[in-house]
Formats: structure tokens, sequence, C-alpha cells
């Protein structure tokens, strides 16, 4: 459950972050500009203080409403398919956590978030180090509708596994943009990167990873 309540980031914290993203870096993800936003953000904030021991290994994490937060690894690779500048103004489906948010932040983006879980919503509104990340702006809504107003956007992240590529989202990529969104039901769902042309859309399939299952509609309770 995400904690309110004001935590230190100390030196043996930055310690198993390094740890753990030499081990993202020796499994090919060497983006630079990724992995320094990584271990620029304390992951240990976004867990409950009884996993802060392990915040730093390689897994998920239940954060409530039956929904974790990702492996670091699926972070780092989800990011750098991305390929963010500065001030691109990205929208996310699924906050969860909001860390995959505050990495992006880190990046410099600019970042719409959208959450369908109210309970996650409502405890980001008093996580503290999101107070550190004006240019975050966060949703109550449905991942599958977007945020056609304030569309279009230069990137969109996927953070759960949609069933299919939702149309909505697609029409509010920017021309040059760059969407990427495991895809598939079941266990696995694999990371597919779509970026937007002037004639139509190119579409790469990549790895298979393991997500929540993106569903429609808000969860209001």
């Amino acid at each position: 459950m995400l904690q309110s309540k004001v935590r230190t980031d100390d030196y043996i914290h930055k310690g198993k972050r390094q740890i753990l993203l030499d081990e993202i870096s020796n499994k090919g993800i060497t983006d630079k500009a990724v992995l320094n936003a990584m271990m620029e953000v304390p992951r240990h904030f976004f867990l409950d203080p009884a996993f802060e021991v392990i915040a730093y290994e390689n897994r998920a994490f239940p954060i409530g409403a039956d929904q974790t937060i990702s492996h670091p690894y699926t972070v780092a690779y989800q990011t750098h398919l991305l390929q963010i500048r500065k001030h691109d103004k990205v929208l996310e489906i699924g906050t969860g956590s909001a860390y995959q948010a505050c990495v992006l932040a880190k990046m410099g983006a600019r970042v719409f978030s959208i959450e369908r879980q109210k309970k996650l919503y409502d405890y980001n509104n008093k996580f503290f180090y999101l107070k550190e990340f004006p240019e975050i702006k966060r949703f109550l809504g449905d991942g599958f509708k977007g945020l056609p107003g304030f569309a279009p956007f230069d990137k969109i992240i996927v953070t759960c596994g949609a069933p299919f590529i939702p149309e909505q989202l697609l029409e509010q990529l920017k021309p040059g943009g760059i969407m990427v969104v495991p895809v598939g039901e079941g266990e696995k769902q694999v990371m597919h990167r779509i970026t937007r042309h002037a004639d139509g859309f190119s579409e790469e399939v990549l790895d298979a990873f393991s997500f929540v299952p993106m569903l429609e509609g808000v969860q209001r309770k």
C-alpha cells in the first residue's frame, strides 16, 4: 500500500539501487538517461515499509487494489522503447504506484497519467513524493479512452496488459509519436512498439512480459 509518510533515502538504499541498475544494464538496457532517472527515483518510497528491505530486488510487489508495481527491468524496458526527450508530452495508462510516471518525469517528460482504481488514485493524492513532480498530471478514468481533451501526445505508454491495441489511443498519438503497449490475454503479453507516420502506423513486436490486465471503466470502490 502506498505511504503518505515521508521516508529517508540513505546510502544503503542508493547502493542497493546501483546494484539493481547494474543488473538491468547487464540484461541489455544500457540507455544512460533511463538508468540515471531510475537511480534518482527511490523505489522503496512506492512500497509499504514491510517491503523496504527487498525493494531493490528485480521483482513486482503488490500495491493494493489487486495491482502491482512492475519489475524494475520492465520499467526500464518500456521507458527505453519510448525514446523520451525533454518536454515530451506523455500519456500513461495505469498510474498504479506512480513509479513509472516519476521515472518519466525525471527524464524531463510532461506526464498525463490515468488510473482506473479510485483506491490507488486517492492514495496518490496523499503520497508525499509526488509533490516533487508538478509535471505529473493525474486523472481518474478509463484508460481505453485516453485523454482526448489533452491530445495529441508525443508518447503513450500502457502499463497493463491490453487485450487489443485501443484505437482511441492510436488516434491520440502525434505523427512521429511512439506508443508502447503489452498486448495479449492470459499469463503473458507481448510488447508492441507502434510509431505513427504521416501515412499510417508501423509496428514492432518484441519480448514477452507479464502484466495485470487492462480493464475498461472506473473502479470506484
